[in-house]
């Protein structure tokens, strides 16, 4: 998780689909008028069609807009999520009473 969160996503041993999806990821994100045909082509000769790839470009766009908002409003993190970042361990739902 971490070299993803520093970039250096390129480093990790992942399949050629991960590789293809963060890249697109990565230039939507960051550069999204820079974006071409030529970007999408990683992922299309891995089988992803328009559908595919209109699915792809809304999930980064929904985590793009929602980390924007919580940065905006300054929102923090509850101290049970950042255990389970830190540690690993799965979220537990709380139990029903």
């Amino acid at each position: 998780m971490a070299a993803i969160k520093e970039g250096r996503w390129r480093e990790l041993d992942r399949s050629p689909r991960d590789r293809a999806l963060c890249a697109v990821a990565e230039k939507l994100s960051a550069q999204p008028t820079r974006m071409t045909e030529d970007d999408w082509q990683p992922l299309r000769g891995l089988g992803f069609d328009d559908e595919a790839c209109l699915e792809v470009a809304h999930i980064v766009g929904i985590f793009n807009y929602l980390t924007r908002l919580a940065d905006g409003f300054g929102l923090q993190l509850d101290a049970g999520t950042v255990k389970a970042a830190e540690t690993g361990q799965a979220l537990k739902r709380p139990a029903k009473t």
